[in-house]
């Protein structure tokens, strides 16, 4: 499904890019992706894919802290750290804030 919709994204860039049909058209494509991006649907499943990314990032930091141990580069460690830092109790807090659907 991720490939499907890379690719489908893809033509669509390719063809607003390559097109010259004109303003109009370039309208009419602006506005059909506004109503996608405004689906709840599609914000609800990128919420849940930033959510599940914060997730597996936490599990990959642990991994490789423990691996790497103390020879991680302290900008590095103390980035991670501020990032770790935001994410309170489990609750990942988020700059694009919720939606209530």
């Amino acid at each position: 499904m991720r490939y499907k919709l890379t690719f489908v994204l893809g033509l669509a860039l390719g063809y607003v890019l390559g097109t010259r049909a004109g303003r109009e058209r370039y309208e009419q494509l602006k506005k059909s992706a506004r109503q996608v991006a405004q689906n709840p649907a599609v914000r609800n499943t990128a919420e849940t894919a930033a959510q599940q990314g914060r997730v597996y990032a936490g599990k990959a930091f642990h991994t490789v802290s423990v691996k790497v141990g103390d020879h991680m580069p302290d900008s590095v460690a103390a980035r991670v750290r501020s990032l770790r830092d935001r994410n309170t109790n489990g609750v990942a807090e988020d700059d694009w804030g919720t939606s209530n659907t």
